[in-house]
C-alpha cells in the first residue's frame, strides 16, 4: 500500500495521517494471535534490528489507532510516522539519549490538539491519545513488531523536529521495529491486590 493518498498530509520529514472512519479489509492469510495472546506477548522492547517494516503493516497499525474511541468522538489526534534515519537520529536527542529511537526502523508519535475537561475533572486530550496509542501498540504486537512507550522526552525539541504546531502537543511516542533482544520479563501484581468489588479497599 502507498502512503501518498488524498487523506494524508505530508509535512516535511514526518507523515501526518488524518484520522479516517473507513477501514479497508486486510488479507487474512497470516497466522494471527488471539487477543489474549497479544496482550500477554506484548513487552517493552529496547533493542531493535534494522529490518524494515512492510508499509502494509505500518498502515495496519495506524488504522488500529483510527478505531480508538475519543471523548464525544472528536478525534482530535494526529499520528506521525518517521522512517528517515537522519531524523530518527535527531529524535534520540529529543528522547534524552535513548538510542533505541534511532535503532528502530520507524518511530511513532501521537499528538493531540486542545481537548476539554470532563465533568470528573480529567482532561480528554491525554486520555484519548493514550487509548489510541494502546490500540496501535497492541496491533504492532499482534504483527510481531516491538515497541516501547516513551514518556522521557523534551516536548519542545520533539515539536520542533516533527513540525508540530503550537496548538498541538506530543502526548506519546514509541519506536517500532522487530526485536533484536527479548524484552524483560513482566512482573504483575496479584489479581486480588489490584481488583476491588463494590468499593475501594487497600
Amino acid at each position: 500500500m502507498q502512503w501518498e493518498r488524498p487523506l494524508n498530509k505530508v509535512l516535511k520529514r514526518g507523515v501526518y495521517l488524518e484520522r479516517q472512519a473507513a477501514v479497508p479489509r486486510y488479507e487474512r492469510n497470516r497466522n494471527r494471535m488471539t487477543f489474549d495472546e497479544t496482550i500477554t506477548a506484548r513487552k517493552s522492547i529496547r533493542r531493535y534490528s534494522d529490518r524494515p517494516i512492510p508499509e502494509s503493516d505500518v498502515e495496519a497499525i495506524l488504522r488500529a489507532g483510527l478505531l480508538a474511541p475519543s471523548a464525544r468522538n472528536r478525534q482530535n489526534l494526529k499520528f506521525i510516522v518517521v522512517r528517515d534515519p537522519m531524523l530518527r537520529d535527531e529524535l534520540v536527542g529529543a528522547c534524552n539519549g535513548q538510542s533505541m529511537v534511532g535503532e528502530a526502523p520507524a518511530f511513532l508519535a501521537v499528538c493531540s490538539t486542545a481537548g476539554s475537561i470532563m465533568p470528573n475533572g480529567q482532561p480528554t486530550a491525554p486520555i484519548d491519545a493514550a487509548i489510541a496509542m494502546t490500540y496501535m501498540l497492541l496491533k504492532a504486537a499482534e504483527l510481531g513488531i516491538g515497541s516501547c512507550w516513551i514518556g522521557n522526552f523534551s516536548q519542545q525539541k520533539m515539536k520542533s523536529l516533527l513540525c508540530v504546531p503550537d496548538m498541538a502537543e506530543v502526548i506519546a511516542v514509541s519506536p517500532l521495529g522487530y526485536p533484536a533482544a527479548e524484552g524483560n520479563e513482566r512482573v504483575r501484581k496479584p489479581f486480588d491486590e489490584v481488583v476491588c468489588f463494590g468499593r475501594y479497599r487497600d
